[in-house]
This record gives C-alpha cells, sequence and structure tokens, in this order.
C-alpha cells in the first residue's frame, strides 16, 4: 500500500522541492531568458488584475520569456489600468475580457495567472486546465479543503500543470536554509511557530448601496452563493468574510505554514486547535482579527501561526516569519530571502543574508516582486523542460489544508482529530461538512 507520503515523494520527484530549476541565484531574469531562448515565449493570460493580479500580470511581462497578452477583470477600472500597464513592455496589444470564460476560449493563451478573490480561485483554476491551459495560482489554492483535493484530480485528469503562489519556495536563501536544516543544522527538528502581524483599520458597517457601473456584481460572486451588494467589500475586505474569504490564516498564514511544513517535513496532521476571534472592532469583519492555530501530527511533532491583524507587535523583530526548533538550536526565516541560525543560548551561529532584493512584508501588492521571477522561471521550466515545480497543487493543497483545519476549528469551536492520510476529520459531521462549501446553483465545480 502506497502511503501518502510516499505518493508525495513520487509526485514532487524525488527531493525535487529543495532544486532551483536550473536557475543559478545570481542569474537574472533577463540573461535567463537570453540561456533559454527569448523567442520561445510563455503567452499567459491574467483573471483578476486590481491589486495583487496588477502586480503578477507586469511581473510577468517583464519576464523576456513571457509575454501576458490577454487581461480579464469584473472591474473595468482595473482592467484598463492593468492593460495598459502591461502594453508599456512594447509586447504587443492586449486582449481584455470581463468574463473568464470569454479569455479561456482564446487559443493563443498557454498560460492562466489567477488573482481573484479566494472564492474564484478553485473554480477559475478547474475552467483553465479543462481549457487546456497550465495554471499559475496565487494562495491559497482554494476556499475549501474539498475543491484542493479537486484540483489535484483535475490537474491530473486534464495533464497540466499548477504552481501555486508560495514563492519562497523558490527564494535562494530560503531553499538553502531549508537544505540545512534538513541536513540536521539544529538537530532533530520537534517544534515550528509562525506569524504575521499588522494594524489593519476597521472596516466599519457597510451600507446596501447601488451596484457601481464599473464593476460586474454577478461575475464578482460567480461561484459564492449570492449576496446583496454593500459597500465595504469590494476591494480587498471580501478577505474577511466568510462567504468570499478565507481570513488572516489563509491570506497570509498560508505562506509560513508552508514553510514550517517543508521544513518539518510534514504532510497533514492528527489534532487541530484554534483559538481567537474579532476583538479589535465591532464591524461587519466576520474572521479572526486575532488567532492561534496549532497543528500536532503523528510523530510527535507540533507547530502554531499566530496571526495578529490589528495588532503590529513584532515577532523576533519581523513582522512575518517562521521559526523551526531543534534539539541542538533553531533556525529563523523571516519574510525576507534570509534565514538565521541559533545555538541554545540564543548565539547567531550560522546567517545567510537577503541578496540585492528589498522586501516590505506588509506591502498588499508586490512585497517581492524581484525574488518572485525565481517562482516564475521555475514554472516556464515545468512547461517547456518538464522541471519539477517549487508549488505544485499536491503540495499547495496540503498546506493550504492545514490552516483552513484551523479555521474550521475555530467555526465550530473545538479540537479536530483528523486523519494523517488526507485531513479529513474524524467523528464530527459538523466540522467536517465545512470540509466543502455551498455553491450558487449551476456554478458548482465538475471535473
Amino acid at each position: 500500500m502506497t502511503t501518502r507520503r510516499q505518493f508525495l515523494k513520487q509526485a514532487l520527484s524525488g527531493g525535487a522541492v529543495l532544486a532551483l530549476g536550473g536557475m543559478m541565484p545570481g542569474l537574472s531574469a533577463r540573461s535567463y531568458a537570453n540561456v533559454s531562448g527569448a523567442n520561445d515565449r510563455i503567452r499567459a493570460g491574467a483573471v483578476g488584475v486590481n491589486s495583487r493580479g496588477l502586480a503578477l500580470a507586469t511581473n510577468f511581462s517583464k519576464q523576456d520569456n513571457c509575454i501576458v497578452n490577454h487581461i480579464c477583470d469584473v472591474d473595468s477600472r482595473a482592467l484598463e489600468k492593468c492593460a495598459a500597464e502591461v502594453e508599456k513592455f512594447g509586447k504587443g496589444a492586449v486582449k481584455r475580457s470581463r468574463d473568464i470564460r470569454k479569455m479561456l476560449e482564446d487559443k493563443d493563451l498557454d498560460v492562466v495567472i489567477i488573482a481573484t478573490p479566494d472564492h474564484w480561485h478553485a473554480p477559475a483554476a478547474l475552467m483553465a486546465l479543462q481549457a487546456g491551459k497550465d495554471v499559475y495560482l496565487e494562495k491559497p489554492c482554494s476556499h475549501s479543503p474539498r475543491e484542493g483535493e479537486m484540483l489535484i484530480q483535475a490537474a491530473a485528469k486534464y495533464g497540466h500543470l499548477i504552481q501555486m503562489g508560495n514563492q519562497r519556495r523558490s527564494w535562494p536563501n530560503v531553499v538553502e536554509g531549508i537544505r540545512r536544516l534538513k541536513e540536521g543544522a539544529i538537530g532533530r527538528v520537534y517544534f515550528g511557530k509562525s506569524w504575521y502581524t499588522a494594524n489593519r483599520p476597521s472596516i466599519g458597517t457597510g451600507k446596501k448601496v447601488a451596484v457601481p457601473e464599473w464593476l460586474d456584481w454577478e461575475l464578482w460572486q460567480g461561484p459564492a452563493p449570492r449576496q446583496a451588494y454593500q459597500d465595504n467589500i469590494v476591494h480587498y475586505n471580501w478577505h474577511w468574510f466568510w462567504n468570499w474569504g478565507t481570513g488572516e490564516a489563509l491570506n497570509n498564514g498560508t505562506h509560513m505554514i508552508d514553510l514550517l511544513r517543508w521544513g518539518m517535513e510534514e504532510d497533514f496532521p492528527i489534532r487541530v486547535s484554534s483559538t481567537g476571534g474579532r476583538y479589535r472592532y465591532r464591524d461587519d469583519w466576520e474572521t479572526p482579527d486575532t488567532q492561534v492555530i496549532n497543528l500536532e501530527f503523528a510523530d510527535g511533532k507540533a507547530m502554531t501561526w499566530e496571526g495578529r491583524s490589528c495588532n503590529g507587535c513584532t515577532i523576533a523583530g519581523t513582522p512575518v516569519g517562521a521559526i523551526f526548533y531543534g534539539e541542538t538550536g533553531s533556525m529563523l526565516i523571516t519574510g525576507d530571502n534570509a534565514y538565521t541560525i541559533f545555538d541554545l543560548n540564543d548565539k547567531i551561529v550560522e546567517e545567510a543574508k537577503i541578496q540585492d532584493a528589498a522586501i516590505d512584508p506588509r506591502n498588499l501588492m508586490n512585497p517581492t516582486e524581484k525574488l518572485d521571477s525565481f517562482h516564475y522561471q521555475n514554472f516556464f521550466d515545468a512547461i517547456r523542460k518538464s522541471t519539477p515545480l517549487h508549488a505544485d497543487i499536491v503540495s499547495g493543497h496540503t498546506s493550504t489544508a492545514l490552516v483552513q483545519l484551523g479555521n474550521i476549528a475555530q467555526r465550530v469551536n473545538r479540537t479536530l482529530t483528523t486523519d494523517p492520510l488526507n485531513g479529513h476529520i474524524l467523528n464530527d459531521p459538523e466540522a467536517q461538512a465545512l470540509w466543502s462549501r455551498e455553491y450558487e446553483p449551476g456554478w458548482e465545480m465538475k471535473i
């Protein structure tokens, strides 16, 4: 019988997560394009381009071996702004669509970049796979764990790739830090702690108003059950509503839990708990603004994620990060392309610092532009050369599901017992019901 860990290793081609796809750390995107052939360009379309999607579309356009030739958004203002920015790179006229279904009819697309609100992530990725496209999918890969499972099945069925936006898996110093960790730099690792802090303001109490003329509210909601438009949802605040978003846990926790899971070589837990709530303000915000998720694993290891959306006090001097604790020391990976190893007396014994790339972890749109090129190039190499992906949908789903389980524990207000092979919740029908979500009739995901 093949265990899930064996399957994961086979899917990732035996340790390929630590590879850099042949791209050396000092090689720029431009020089890399010259090596691989600038005329062999990946043709990409981007959907959901108001903020993060705008950054992705422009960053992909800067890669010499890629051309972004189609932009899609339900916000006509975002659509025109992004298309105009992409056209500045002089690679030709950019097509524009309001409806992703129309964009996916375009035969001149190899890749679809998805940076929509969370409720659209998995449905859009599935539609792109069915249209014969490879997918670059922003985290989280899904709104519910069942959607992630369906994307794994769909990628296998339709024979196309999904690279999830866990871009730290391609940052050179982070890759080196994880390699050192697995070599035993701090001995046996048994505990990991991660966090994100910010000073987000109140979103207030929304008013039911007419839908703005620039927004297709019907398409914006898409797969999600219909709700009336109000003035404090679009844009960005949808993160804090369960119908469309997944809270800070998946907005930022996905990245850090992925680091811990990667370094500690864990898949699914056996127990999950969560404490927290909407504590700072009294407004429409539904998801926790303060949350601690605890994950315990069958091999005697544990990890946590702490999210504080409304209090920016840092941990270890950084607003975002992960610490691994081992028998002989600890390792800190911040939001930067860097790592630091400490002995048991908190003395620095080894460190790798940032290499020519300024990072602002609280930048909502584009905090790591230069470094993210490594992740894009790995994606392109997987398409052109069959190089293993650094963040394929198997690993992406697993990391996403861990924080989704934390949210489920939070919502039912109790500790979950889970199957370490697939993460499914045991002996708790109410909690397991949140493994999937309800859809607007006619928008259900079907493989």
